[in-house]
Parts: C-alpha cells; sequence; structure tokens
C-alpha cells in the first residue's frame, strides 16, 4: 500500500511540473463549458424574412404587422418577383419569405380563401419547422380574428371562436430553453475528454520519453502501477466536476435540483469505464499522436453521436439504438439530466447507475488485462 501510495504522490509532483496538464483539467473545461453552452443553442429568436406583396393593400400590410409585430420575424427585404426571392434564399440571407396573392384584400372582403405563400429556408430543418410552428400560429390567429370581425358586423356579437384550447404546462424546462437540456450534457462530454484522453496521453508518454520501462524494472507490479496511474485522474476528474457544476450554477443559473451524492457517485462510476477505455488506446498507440486520434475518432466521437447528447436515440434506426446500449455516456447523460433538470435520485435511476458499474468495471478489468500483458 504504501509504494502505491507513493507511486501516486508521484504521479501528482509530476503533474506539479507541468502547469499545462493543470490548467488543461482544472481551467479548460469553464472555458469549453461557457464557450460549448452559449453556442449549443437551437431556439429561434429571430427569423430573418423577405416579403413579395403583390397586392399592396391596406390588409395586406396589416397582416405582415402581426408577424413584425410577434417580436420573432425581421424584415429584411421586400421584393417584386420570384427570382429575387430564390436569390435571397440561396445566398442564406432568409429563412422565411412570404407570397401574399394579388387578390388578398379582395378575397377577405368577399368572403372567399385568401392565400398566402410561405417558403422556408428548408437546409436546417430544425430552424424550418420551428419557423413554420410560428408562422402558423400568427396565420391561425389571424384568420379567426377576421371570422370574428365578420360575425360581430352580422349582428352576432361573439368575443371569441369556439376553439378547443390545450393547458399546456412545461416541466423541468418551463422556458424551453434548449441550453438548459445541452449544458448538463456537456457535463458528460468535458468528463469524458479529461479522463479519456489525457489518460492515454500520459501513459504513452511514459513510453516515449522511456520512464515505463524504469517503472517495470522497478518491484511495483503491474496492478501498482495501473492503480498509481488511474487514482490521480480519478481526483483531478472530481475536482473538474465540482468546479464544472459551480460554473454552470453561476454563468447559465442551472442548479442541481436532484441528490447531489448520487451525481457524483454516478461521476465515479461513469469515470472508471472512460479510465478504462484511456487505458485500452495507450495500449494500442505508439505515440501521443496516435493515442489523441484513436481517443477522438474512434472513442469520442462515437460515444457523442450514439449517447443522446444532442440526437434523440429514439430517432435513430433500430441496428442504431441497439449498438447505443453499449455506450456508458448513454446512461450518464440521463443520470446527469435527470438529477439537475428533474430533481431525481437515486430511486428513479438506480439501474442506470447499475450498468455504469457494470460496464465500468468490465472495461476497467480488460483494460488493465491488456495493459499488463503488454508490461509483461
Amino acid at each position: 500500500m504504501k509504494s502505491i501510495l507513493e507511486f501516486i504522490k508521484k504521479e501528482f509532483l509530476q503533474f506539479k511540473r507541468d502547469p499545462k496538464m493543470f490548467a488543461l483539467i482544472l481551467i479548460a473545461p469553464v472555458v469549453q463549458l461557457t464557450f460549448l453552452g452559449f453556442a449549443a443553442n437551437l431556439d429561434v429568436k429571430l427569423v430573418r424574412t423577405i416579403i413579395y406583396d403583390q397586392d399592396k393593400s391596406v390588409t395586406s400590410r396589416d397582416f405582415i404587422e402581426r408577424f413584425t409585430s410577434s417580436g420573432y420575424f425581421q424584415i429584411e427585404k421586400y421584393v417584386s418577383s420570384y427570382d429575387e426571392i430564390t436569390e435571397e434564399i440561396d445566398k442564406g440571407n432568409a429563412i422565411l419569405a412570404l407570397v401574399i396573392s394579388n387578390d388578398f384584400e379582395k378575397n377577405i372582403q368577399s368572403r372567399r380563401t385568401a392565400s398566402v405563400q410561405a417558403l422556408f429556408n428548408g437546409s436546417d430543418g430544425n430552424t424550418a419547422g420551428i419557423v413554420a410552428g410560428y408562422s402558423q400560429n400568427i396565420v391561425t390567429t389571424y384568420s379567426q380574428n377576421i371570422v370574428l370581425n365578420f360575425l360581430n358586423k352580422s349582428g352576432q356579437k361573439l368575443s371569441s371562436v369556439p376553439v378547443i384550447s390545450p393547458e399546456i404546462r412545461v416541466w423541468y424546462n418551463p422556458e424551453l430553453k434548449t441550453r438548459n437540456f445541452m449544458v448538463p450534457g456537456i457535463v458528460g462530454l468535458l468528463l469524458s475528454l479529461i479522463t479519456l484522453i489525457l489518460t492515454s496521453l500520459a501513459v504513452v508518454k511514459e513510453k516515449e520519453i522511456g520512464t515505463m520501462e524504469q517503472l517495470i524494472v522497478t518491484p511495483l507490479k503491474p496492478y501498482q502501477i495501473i492503480i498509481g496511474k488511474l487514482v490521480p485522474f480519478v481526483v483531478l476528474s472530481f475536482a473538474a466536476v465540482i468546479i464544472i457544476l459551480a460554473s454552470m450554477w453561476f454563468i447559465f443559473g442551472i442548479p442541481v435540483k436532484g441528490e447531489l451524492w448520487f451525481l457524483f457517485l454516478s461521476s465515479f462510476l461513469y469515470i472508471l469505464s472512460t479510465l478504462g477505455l484511456g487505458l485500452f488506446v495507450s495500449t494500442i498507440s505508439k505515440t501521443q499522436q496516435q493515442a489523441m486520434m484513436i481517443s477522438i475518432f474512434a472513442v469520442m466521437m462515437p460515444m457523442i453521436f450514439l449517447s443522446g447528447f444532442a440526437f434523440p436515440i429514439e430517432n435513430m434506426p433500430q441496428s442504431i439504438q441497439y449498438i447505443s446500449y453499449i455506450v456508458p455516456l448513454k446512461y450518464f447523460n440521463d443520470i446527469i439530466r435527470g438529477v439537475i433538470l428533474k430533481g431525481l435520485g437515486f430511486s428513479d435511476l438506480w439501474f442506470n447507475a447499475v450498468l455504469l458499474l457494470l460496464m465500468g468495471i468490465t472495461i476497467l478489468f480488460l483494460s488493465s488485462l491488456r495493459f499488463k500483458s503488454r508490461l509483461e
């Protein structure tokens, strides 16, 4: 035990001599959380719009005013042909183009259906879908007002048209901010970067500078070397988790609503998996460049895509969903979002924690066996 403690002490001294490593572990996560937190925002607050008003009437101007007064739509330009619409959308200058027919006011006054064409820039399907929802809501409200005015003028005094009005209550994220969903997932992402990549680089660095051979000829046993190498990263990872959670609260105003102890326990269970993967990468890499490339492209990228971090797993093909079941980050994302956003705890998410434990022990055990065989 004393040998392991001395080895761990040596690792921390080595970190101390490398201030860049400390900055990378303790400062970089805050910077990355800040940039990613503000950048990972799918909310649509400004819709660049162009108008092709063929009618140019009081009614058409009133209809356009409904869009601008909503606060979401900004009129970029009035055009006079479809060619201009195509040009503006092709250049990316507009998300929405409204085309109002030349008989718009006449049809409304004659109690006939008036046509309005809405052309969306669908290169970003998510944004186009949200903008289509905004537009549909405005058009529906405008149509209801026309019906009410007609009925009131005909002597049927009504204050509203009978409709089904759902009472909507949004739980966990009342303001429907994308950031509130993305930022907790970023915590798991940054924890993966710290443990997986830095662990693989640290071990490979020992090989490159020749100190690994010196460790092999010492009385230290392989399992003592493994423990001595991994424990410092566990400690630094927990320090990073504390810093990230505090930054998330102060910068974005997202507190931890659930059981904090369970969040730290789950972080430890997840760290077992990432440390094991980092150890495995170090056994198949000869240089730090190889370790970096393998960690990012062979491990990190698939984990991000298949974990539900940004893309809902339910929308993926069935075969890909089956693959996602072996991704530890998937279960950790469920835990961290459940604890932070929903206020859940062990009684609600224990199954995910058990899966993380089993996966972490399995990955770390197999990676340790391979590392031990390489040492021998």
